[in-house]
């Protein structure tokens, strides 16, 4: 006798309480719990990759399709960055080509994403215990991200929205516009590069004689990131308006495409 099948409705209601039961656990059990979403309207290939000793979370890299969440802890003390594969053709169990955000081909990253890439980059338990987070535009553009810090302690006042909302795709310069290659995505824009990649120059790279705060300032392409996306890195010395920090026990939100 064939089992009855349980409506979608009901199923995706019970993962939304699983999820919420299981968030609660963390908190009251003092992990950190990041929440990826993919909110594209395709899918996406997240990567992760530690800036420390520590192995990597979410298993380097996996794939999202449209409108898929996922979960994993993020031990105290983690450091590292989390990005957006897109246009990825798989080859194999452990091969992966993508047309932004390449790791070497690795569907598990060890190495950082290629640029053009929009960044979301998390110090756990820093200074003072207190988690850093910001959303980076420096390495360039190719999705946006959102970052929502949530939980009981969370306070609104310090625990700011970090991202970037906008399509800078749609906003790039020619000189700066990376374009696809192959497929759905030959001729359009799929990455807006950096004023450093595109040109390389210490005025563009803050290096050399601009290898300082007081000798690097913003320039034109970098003030058009961070018109487009305010909450965000534009530059290597925008620190003021672009990190934000939270208390221990925040849990994090992180959307690829909030806009969309």
């Amino acid at each position: 006798m064939e089992a009855a099948r349980i409506p979608a409705f009901l199923l995706l209601l019970l993962a939304g309480v699983i999820w919420s039961r299981a968030q609660l656990g963390a908190e009251a059990a003092g992990t950190t719990v990041f929440t990826l979403r993919n909110n594209c309207t395709h899918a996406i290939w997240p990567a992760t990759l530690s800036g420390n000793s520590a192995a990597a979370i979410g298993g380097g890299g996996f794939e999202l399709a449209a409108g898929a969440t996922v979960s994993f802890p993020g031990p105290t003390g983690w450091s590292g960055r989390f990005w957006a594969r897109t246009g990825c053709v798989a080859s194999g169990a452990s091969t992966l080509a993508c047309a932004t955000g390449d790791c070497g081909g690795a569907v598990s990253c060890s190495l950082g994403g290629a640029p053009p890439v929009t960044l979301a980059e998390f110090t756990l338990g820093g200074a003072d215990g207190k988690d850093f987070y910001d959303v980076s535009l420096v390495d360039g553009y190719n999705v946006g991200i959102g970052v929502v810090a949530t939980g009981a302690k969370v306070n609104s006042s310090t625990c700011g929205y970090a991202g970037c909302v906008a399509d800078v795709n749609a906003l790039c310069p020619a000189e700066l516009q990376v374009t696809g290659k192959e497929g759905d995505l030959e001729g359009k824009t799929v990455a807006c590069r950096s004023a450093c990649e595109a040109f390389g120059t210490p005025e563009y790279c803050c290096t050399g004689a601009h290898g300082g705060p007081d000798s690097c300032g913003p320039t034109k392409y970098s003030k058009l990131f961070k018109a487009a996306c305010p909450a965000a890195y534009s530059y290597a010395y925008d620190d003021a308006t672009s990190t934000f920090t939270c208390g221990a026990g925040a849990q994090y939100l992180i959307t690829f495409c909030p806009a969309q």
